[in-house]
């Protein structure tokens, strides 16, 4: 492809020696307990990637996985983009538990005053922070206050964070500053309010105003309690801000804040149960252990030191970004209707929830990411989540595609949970009330349904453009009743519809359902109306079925949601044969695709390095993007046309570029979207890949390059029936990355896929890897 500029993306790596910076001091890379040797896989995790194009959910640090409970320090506290901890900011201005989609709050620092300073330590108590002086690990972070001459120290359990500061010695006041009343990324936090109950504990509660995604209010309650004697509680009626004033005989102060989106008891609860003792080094060692449960259930062997960190880390961000929104007693907060109500989870025999019910921003994109790699390592996450999305059906007529604060956000497009569910169907993780599924799905997918939503389009049902889509077979660019919302770009609009028709046809034939069948797989053929033969792309057209004049493949959001025509014209994951033919066959279209992923290459594989410079002028014109969804299935779409060489040169080539790097300057061009793009990491450095989102029957995954000499997976017995599922690359190298030959337990294989149900039995794939084409 021909571009008007000559110019060339670099990208920067940042040597090793500058990016440890303490992220992994003090840690050993084996630990040994019991007489055996145990990896930590914490170690190897390096949580500053990517922290200069940082969001407010993106960075975390003493959480737990999918932790209710988020807590780190936020260097910058202003909307959702750009906020939270931003490494090139040096000043600390709070630790706050809330780092979640659309969702913040309790925001504290501890400080020292004195009589001059009492006055003004309300609006004035940030402080400057250094690197050197900074520890992170996943569960645990450790920084100084400058300012203050404070040490704190930050780790938690699931719903309960826990601090532990260390004051200076000297006769200034010891306190902590509650900052209740303010702006924390994406909502401000409003009618803060806080009182003292004993001489050592608090409680308070403070509002999540509405924002632009999350259209109604939300309460977080929360209770304190120190290891300190509580001298004085003083509020600033100018900020909305209390100071809590401690002992000053003490300088090694401990406070445990316990949250809830239900009640103040129910923060109690969550406390005294998760956390009833005081002992902080024992917290931390439990989170990284949980920690390490959850990401040693891969082990790879070979490849470089970076590259196992690196590995590791996108496989942190696969485990972190959804939070868990129920109390530990299953009470959960349901904003679906028109009055708040406080839900209740079903519950084991000894009172815990039998799931977890969750936040979650869209699941755009999951179906070549979350899909498979939970499916596969964690289908007790899967299974959690697929209750939780039915929960919401349940409570508010709608399974959502991103639900924020126990509501519906509409964020993104489409119906992007159907795969989802799907999948976690097909694979035999989600077996129960099926037909009620369906039928939820069903319902997503017809007018009034979520399909019918553009992004973040509240109140209307217009903007998604499905009745254009039922009765003409495409969604018009632009919608021609005006604007209703976020996203309202046709082509794409249709190519997902038609992806998401067939995934539900997909379960409509498993539950024998033969006339929804017939009429969900036609529709699955909508994307070939808004092909354009004449010139080889899709390309918008209106609602007179006029192609859209003067069209550039390469200008983005022209009727193509995040991406240019080039990129998305490859979103037919279900169909790629009739894709191919609709381009004059498999050659053409193999042809086309590498010429794409030539260009591209130059370029970087991304559209610059972060979401913020995707429609700068010579980035927005990349053919694929490796740094948003809509082409990251684009590698292996030449094993679909079977050219497996392709796939194996072109998305080990992407691998090393795109997610190769270990510095805060890049890692996922800032757009993780919480462990979309860490999932896909992930996934092609273990050489496997789901191009229809694994929502066949007995879905298939294909194969790929891996970047290890050896990959060990284990499987959950809960779920499935195998130990360990083990990937073998002989001879794997840089220059080696081209398969030969594979076998799993002994058979040789000739299609480069595996079916689920063999993986999961457990077995040995082995890749003899070569630097030619066989």
């Amino acid at each position: 492809m021909r571009f008007g500029y000559n110019f060339k993306y670099n990208v920067i790596l940042l040597s090793i020696s500058i990016l440890m910076l303490g992220a992994c001091k003090e840690r050993p890379v084996k630990s040994k307990t019991d007489g055996k040797q145990h990896i930590d896989y914490t170690a190897k995790v390096y949580p500053l990637l990517d922290t200069e194009n940082s969001r407010w959910f993106y960075f975390s640090s003493a959480s737990r996985p999918f932790g209710m409970v988020n807590l780190s320090p936020d260097t910058q506290i202003g909307g959702a983009w750009g906020s939270g901890y931003r490494y090139k900011t040096d000043t600390i201005k709070g630790f706050s538990h809330i780092h979640a989609w659309q969702m913040s709050g309790i925001s504290v620092m501890p400080v020292t005053t004195n009589k001059e300073s009492k006055e003004d330590i309300y609006k004035d108590f940030y402080s400057k922070f250094s690197h050197d002086q900074e520890v992170v690990m996943p569960g645990f972070h450790k920084v100084n206050l400058d300012r203050f001459n404070i040490s704190a120290q930050l780790t938690s359990t699931k719903r309960v964070g826990f601090h532990q500061y260390s004051y200076p010695d000297n006769q200034e006041d010891k306190a902590i500053l509650f900052n209740l009343n303010t702006l924390l990324g994406p909502s401000s936090n409003t009618d803060g309010f806080l009182e003292q109950n004993s001489a050592n504990e608090l409680s308070g509660k403070v509002t999540m105003e509405p924002t632009h995604r999350r259209p109604k209010p939300l309460t977080v309650y929360f209770k304190v309690k120190l290891n300190a004697k509580i001298v004085s509680v003083n509020k600033d009626d100018k900020t909305g801000n209390y100071l809590i004033v401690l002992d000053k005989d003490q300088n090694n102060v401990l406070m445990k804040v316990g949250i809830s989106y239900t009640s103040v008891a129910n923060a109690a609860l969550n406390m005294s149960k998760e956390l009833p003792h005081w002992q902080f080094e024992k917290v931390k060692e439990e989170a990284k252990g949980e920690w390490n449960g959850l990401l040693g259930r891969i082990n790879v062997k070979g490849g470089s030191e970076q590259d196992q960190r690196r590995f590791y880390t996108d496989l942190w961000h696969a485990l972190q970004g959804r939070r868990i929104i129920n109390d530990i007693n299953g009470a959960y907060p349901n904003n679906t209707g028109e009055i708040f109500k406080v839900g209740q989870l079903p519950l084991n025999a000894d009172g815990s929830p039998k799931f977890n019910h969750y936040n979650s921003d869209s699941f755009w994109g999951a179906q070549w990411t979350l899909n498979t790699l939970w499916g596969l390592v964690y289908p007790e996450i899967m299974y959690d989540f697929s209750n939780s999305l039915m929960q919401y059906y349940k409570d508010g007529g709608l399974i959502p595609r991103g639900p924020s604060g126990g509501n519906y956000t509409y964020v993104m497009t489409g119906a992007s949970a159907t795969p989802f569910l799907v999948t976690a169907i097909q694979k035999g993780i989600f077996k129960d009330e099926l037909e009620d599924v369906y039928q939820a799905l069903k319902k997503n997918h017809l007018a009034g349904g979520i399909m019918e939503k553009a992004g973040y389009e509240h109140t209307t049902n217009i903007g998604g453009g499905l009745k254009y889509y039922l009765d003409k077979g495409y969604v018009p660019y632009p919608i021609p009743e005006g604007k209703f919302g976020s996203h309202q770009d046709g082509a794409s609009l249709t190519m997902e519809y038609a992806y998401q028709d067939w995934t539900l046809a997909q379960l409509a034939k498993k539950m024998g359902n033969k006339a929804d069948y017939d009429y969900f797989l036609a529709r699955s053929s909508n994307y070939k109306n808004v092909f354009d033969k004449k010139i080889g792309w899709m390309r918008p057209k209106d609602v007179e079925g006029t192609w859209k004049s003067e069209y550039d493949p390469y200008q983005a959001e022209h009727g193509f949601i995040e991406s240019n025509g080039a990129q998305s014209t490859w979103f037919v994951p279900h169909d790629l044969v009739g894709l191919a033919n609709l381009m004059g066959g498999k050659d053409a279209a193999i042809n086309k695709l590498n010429e794409q992923f030539k260009t591209a290459e130059t370029l970087g594989f991304t559209a610059g390095t972060s979401h913020a410079v995707e429609l700068h002028p010579e980035y927005s014109r990349i053919p694929i993007n490796f740094g948003n969804q809509p082409s990251i299935q684009t590698a292996f779409i030449f094993s679909q046309l079977n050219r497996s060489d392709l796939t194996q040169f072109w998305s080990r080539k992407v691998t090393k570029t795109v997610f190769g790097g270990l510095s805060p300057s890049t890692g996922y061009n800032g757009d993780e979207d919480q462990g979309l793009m860490g999932s896909l990491a992930v996934l092609m450095k273990i050489g496997l890949f789901q191009m229809n989102g694994g929502t066949e029957a007995n879905p298939e995954y294909q194969i790929g390059s891996p970047i290890f000499d050896e990959v060990n997976i284990k499987l959950n017995n809960n779920f499935y029936s195998g130990n360990l599922f083990t990937i073998k690359a002989n001879n794997n190298s840089n220059a080696n990355f081209y398969v030969s030959d594979a076998e799993f337990n002994g058979v040789s294989i000739k299609a480069n896929s595996l079916r689920h149900d063999d993986i999961v039995k457990g077995g040995e794939l082995i890749l003899e890897m070569t630097n030619t084409i066989k």
